[in-house]
């Protein structure tokens, strides 16, 4: 996987090209990404799997490029057609990364980090384990990140609600081991997501 650490700079480019269409799911990817690590620190994996999950959060919403922009860019609620086209990018984004052979790792996690713990979730049905391990990290971060961030249709969660509602899914949505250490630590989570927010604003200045 030393090749993957060799593209990070790369990736950080491909990401940005989203930013061109819908400035959200850049700073999204970037603020996933960095509470990714994080956790992946927390549960003591080592070196190269926080690498290689930490891209993989950086490119977990790669396949929105291939979704038209007016359901993309839909201010209000997505009606059912546009729902399916909208989950769709996760398997488009495995599509585009199964491209490169040495991608294989990340575009499993990719396509599978909306796949639930209880096996509800999408594209496959997934259930526990059965899930990718960067996958299941990848779920609580993406999550934290949706719930808390203001969109143009409503505003952001407060912390603590989310934090209660990470708690109420635990074994539901996701894994419970890895969830747990998340409540434990959460003050430390969103402290990572909140320094990588404030560089995106920085850069954008």
């Amino acid at each position: 996987m030393q090749v993957l650490s060799q593209f990070h700079d790369l990736i950080l480019c491909i990401i940005s090209a989203l930013e061109a269409r819908d400035p959200y799911t850049s700073h999204h990817s970037s603020r996933v990404a960095e509470m990714t690590e994080t956790i992946c620190e927390l549960i003591g994996l080592d070196e190269e799997e926080k690498e290689i999950y930490h891209i993989a959060a950086h490119l977990h919403d790669i396949g929105k490029i291939g979704i038209r922009d007016n359901v993309l860019l839909k201010e209000g609620k997505l009606n059912d057609e546009e729902w399916n086209i909208m989950k769709s990018h996760s398997e488009q984004g495995y599509n585009i990364l199964m491209n490169a052979k040495s991608f294989e790792v990340v575009a499993d996690v990719v396509r599978s980090h909306h796949e639930r713990y209880d096996g509800k979730g999408y594209p496959d049905g997934l259930k526990g384990e059965d899930i990718p391990l960067g996958a299941r990290i990848i779920a609580i971060a993406d999550s934290i990140d949706a719930m808390i961030s203001d969109r143009p249709y409503r505003k952001g969660m407060d912390t603590n609600v989310c934090k209660d509602q990470i708690e109420k899914n635990i074994g539901v949505m996701y894994d419970p081991s890895i969830a747990k250490k998340v409540i434990e630590h959460w003050d430390e989570v969103l402290r990572s997501r909140e320094d990588e927010s404030n560089n995106c604003m920085s850069l954008h200045e």
